[in-house]
């Protein structure tokens, strides 16, 4: 059945890999042991890694296996009106749609496998641990996981199966070869969170962790204003990565919103005080969960690009 699956999976487009249902408490000692050992910085920790769970759930009794899988995803470019000027600011690959990403993934699993009586039910835990452990991903030096013929433009998704697993590689975290020479990301990156004396990111100096907090919270007095470049999250690592070379192409172009839609979303008015239209073209491109964060980001992005020569491809 799990070669079934996995042909199944490549014809729909995604990769995958499948391991023992035991390697869940692999995963659980590895994040606890590095927490332990002061790999990680609290703040980080617990915004970012202590909401794992590695219970089982209960839809799906006798789980058998986990199952990653990777779905390519592309940088998404909206266009805001500030000040007389149309501004692209884009996305990066994994923060649209995600939920609806998992659902069908999930969805597509169960079909297949429902035919030899077996279920799927998605997982909240390390994907990227998983991914490259499993072998279907490997490290960046930025601590991106990279998968072959798509670079770091996918998302991950974990769900575990009563399907047994019957072949896994499991192995120790890899970085990819490339990375041992080059330097590209580490000097891209302008907060210092990769480190050439270290492999894991300084998560408390990565711009992602500053700008995916709630919007009231204001960025630390060290993150100067030209270091913005997404709505949410960070690429400056990703466009320099020469295993993206072959992906930097794959930008989709999202909503235009007016002088007054922009103004509007910096105001930070509340989805229900919007025009209909307006809501109705946020719900469609997923930005409702991002509009707490947009009058603070925005303005950081908008300072960013009166300070220096800033635009996306």
């Amino acid at each position: 059945m799990e070669a079934l699956l996995l042909r199944a999976l490549r014809e729909r487009g995604y990769v995958a890999r499948v391991v023992s249902i035991d390697r869940l408490r692999d995963l659980e000692q590895e994040i606890e042991g590095r927490h332990r050992g002061g790999a990680f910085d609290e703040g980080f920790y617990q915004d970012n890694l202590a909401n794992f769970v590695f219970d089982l759930p209960e839809s799906i009794p006798g789980a058998r296996s986990l199952i990653v899988v990777s779905v390519r995803r592309p940088v998404v470019r909206f266009t805001f009106t500030w000040k007389g000027e149309r501004i692209p600011v884009v996305v990066p690959p994994t923060y649209l749609h995600w939920a609806a990403t998992d659902r069908r993934v999930e969805d597509f699993l169960d079909r297949v496998l429902s035919g030899g009586g077996y279920r799927v039910a998605t997982m909240l835990v390390p994907k990227k641990l998983l991914a490259v452990r499993s072998g279907l991903a490997k490290y960046g030096r930025n601590n991106i996981t990279y998968v072959p013929g798509r670079g770091s433009f996918h998302r991950l998704v974990a769900l575990c199966s009563n399907m047994p697993c019957e072949e896994e590689t499991w192995q120790e975290p890899q970085m990819m070869e490339r990375c041992g020479d080059c330097v590209a990301c580490l000097r891209k990156c302008p907060s210092g969170a990769i480190r050439s004396e270290r492999f894991l990111l300084r998560g408390e100096r990565c711009l992602v962790n500053h700008n995916e907090q709630p919007g009231e919270i204001p960025f630390p007095s060290w993150l100067e204003a030209g270091w913005h470049n997404c709505l949410v999250g960070c690429l400056h690592c990703q466009t320099v990565c020469p295993e993206n070379a072959g992906v930097l192409g794959w930008i989709e172009d999202g909503a235009a919103f007016s002088t007054a839609e922009t103004t509007q979303l910096m105001a930070g008015l509340p989805l229900e005080e919007l025009p209909e239209s307006t809501a109705e073209k946020l719900a469609a491109h997923d930005l409702v969960d991002l509009m707490d964060l947009m009058p603070r980001n925005l303005a950081a992005l908008f300072e960013a690009r009166s300070t220096r020569a800033w635009a996306w491809r």
